[in-house]
């Protein structure tokens, strides 16, 4: 038997038929967990950090998006001009 290392919840996994790598779910606290070895199977909690990272890091695209659009902007302006001189 098999003890989720988050809650310590019994996972019932037949230990011959996992793979390491392989993706399990905790049936008492729902967390992602990973085979990260074999004989005997030992489990990592797959954290739920990395999602927010993801996400921090759409907003700084986004905001560098927003950035560059104003700076685009501005070159328009400058060339509007060089053409009223000409």
């Amino acid at each position: 038997m098999i003890r989720c290392p988050e809650c310590s919840a019994e996972i019932d996994v037949d230990e011959d038929e996992v793979e390491e790598g392989e993706i399990l779910s905790c049936p008492e606290c729902e967390s992602e967990l990973e085979v990260s070895q074999i004989h005997p199977v030992h489990l990592n909690v797959i954290s739920d950090d990395d999602d927010d990272d993801e996400d921090d890091e759409d907003e700084e695209e986004e905001e560098e998006e927003a950035e560059d659009g104003d700076k685009g902007d501005l070159i328009e302006e400058e060339e509007e001009e060089v053409e009223d001189e000409e």
